[in-house]
């Protein structure tokens, strides 16, 4: 069920959209976003709330601009830790104990060899909010992924993605 909230602040609309379905994350990812509220918590609250007092004591309310940017600069960052504390209390901790190694699942690394080029390469099946090509970890809704996903050493796959279809074998699944 998509759960829809429009705020109408300082003559803006924004559209706030969440989804009230859990979403699963690893220890690790789960401990950033909890990190990033607590920064939002104890650093960034208090430093707009200092720039509104300092622009509250420069006069006229009604024609301070610095206090209506300021104003509005809180209003998004209490929406964005409110967002951030709802993903926080609906999410899931994936446990890899009950996950079969012998498959393509979420947090498997698996590596696969471009039949077309015979360039091989390894990732890593992570949450979507955990994705980081950098590192070799790509969404489990990427095209590879999905394409990847429930597959076994040995099996050959055809993934559709932007440039096309290209056929893949997975060489080895580990965890």
């Amino acid at each position: 069920m998509l759960r829809v909230f429009f705020i109408f602040y300082s003559s803006t609309l924004l559209k706030y959209c969440t989804m009230s379905a859990s979403r699963y994350y690893t220890e690790e990812g789960l401990q950033k976003l909890k990190d990033e509220i607590d920064h939002l918590i104890r650093v960034e609250r208090p430093s707009i709330s200092a720039q509104i007092a300092e622009a509250r004591d420069k006069g006229d309310l009604s024609e301070n601009a610095e206090y209506d940017a300021a104003k509005e600069a809180q209003g998004m960052l209490e929406l964005k830790i409110s967002k951030l504390q709802e993903i926080v209390s609906s999410a899931r901790i994936i446990d890899e104990s009950k996950m079969d190694s012998s498959k393509v699942l979420i947090l498997s690394t698996v590596k696969i060899k471009n039949l077309k080029n015979g360039a091989a390469m390894s990732y890593t099946l992570v949450p979507e909010k955990e994705a980081d090509l950098k590192q070799r970890k790509i969404s489990v809704d990427s095209p590879i992924a999905k394409g990847l996903l429930g597959k076994k050493v040995g099996d050959k796959v055809e993934i559709e993605v932007p440039a096309g279809t290209i056929p893949f074998e997975v060489i080895e699944v580990s965890r």
